[in-house]
């Protein structure tokens, strides 16, 4: 009999990628099989062991390679592309896009989260001058109405694509804000750098719907749901060194935060 010939099979770039990774799955604890690979695979999605662009090959040999039956893997996949980190595409298979940003609350940065979450953040200035103090600025710098401020309006990005609307204003003798510097670091870290000791913060979170030119600068849909932050800072002497109005895309960014029961 002549011996069979079978041709190899190409395995791709993102189907590596999962072959490195390994999956602790308890089978006597209560919590689903599926949610627990669900939890793990978000996990390699977030720390970056998965890349956007990946692929997770099929639901069958990933069945097979972890002992489990396809329907519980591909609930498990289910529940990720529901949370908008996979994405099923057809002739391509099951590909891993840009996990949603979490950033905690606490005053830090958006600029710095993104960088120690390993998101690669990029910055692009749109707007950096002096203008008058409206009421509202005013107020949160403690400042007299129409005294001058420095407006700064900055895109950030992660993995090149948008994720916030930044809008910040500062007293204009606070420190040198060269533009080189405004988009390749953060602004926290400007401040730093400058001396100045941020110690607290007053802070606001909503949300609402993006305007025409909101949804053209953060590549959504007008009327796409946007998160809101407004923040003053302070610095260790209760001078307020900045006033932030912040919008996020919800498709890609989330505030995570721990509720504690006071005793």
């Amino acid at each position: 009999m002549s011996p069979v010939h079978r041709t190899p099979q190409r395995t791709a770039p993102g189907d590596r990628a999962l072959d490195s990774l390994t999956f602790a799955l308890d089978r006597t604890s209560p919590v689903p099989l599926y949610y627990q690979f669900a939890q793990q695979l978000e996990a390699a999605i977030e720390q970056g062991a998965l890349a956007p662009g990946n692929l997770l090959g099929n639901e069958v040999d990933l069945s097979v390679r972890l002992g489990l039956s396809r329907p519980t893997v591909r609930q498990a996949i289910q529940s990720l592309v529901d949370k908008g980190l996979l994405v099923r595409r057809r002739g391509v298979g099951t590909q891993v896009v840009h996990s949603q940003v979490k950033r905690p609350l606490e005053l830090s940065s958006l600029y710095d989260d993104l960088a120690a979450a390993g998101q690669g953040p990029t910055t692009r200035l749109l707007r950096g001058e002096r203008i008058a103090a409206s009421a509202d600025v005013a107020a949160a710098l403690d400042i007299a109405e129409g005294a001058e401020v420095t407006v700064l309006e900055r895109l950030r990005s992660a993995h090149g694509q948008p994720v916030a609307f930044l809008c910040n204003f500062l007293p204009p003798a606070l420190l040198e804000l060269p533009t080189e510097r405004l988009e390749s670091t953060g602004l926290y870290e400007m401040l730093r750098s400058a001396g100045i000791v941020l110690h607290s913060a007053r802070q606001s979170i909503g949300a609402r719907s993006a305007t025409a030119d909101e949804a053209g600068l953060l590549d959504e849909k007008e009327g796409a749901a946007l998160l809101t932050m407004t923040r003053t800072a302070y610095d260790d002497t209760g001078r307020a060194v900045e006033y932030g109005s912040h919008v996020y895309r919800a498709s890609r960014y989330a505030f995570d935060f721990q509720l504690l029961v006071r005793p």
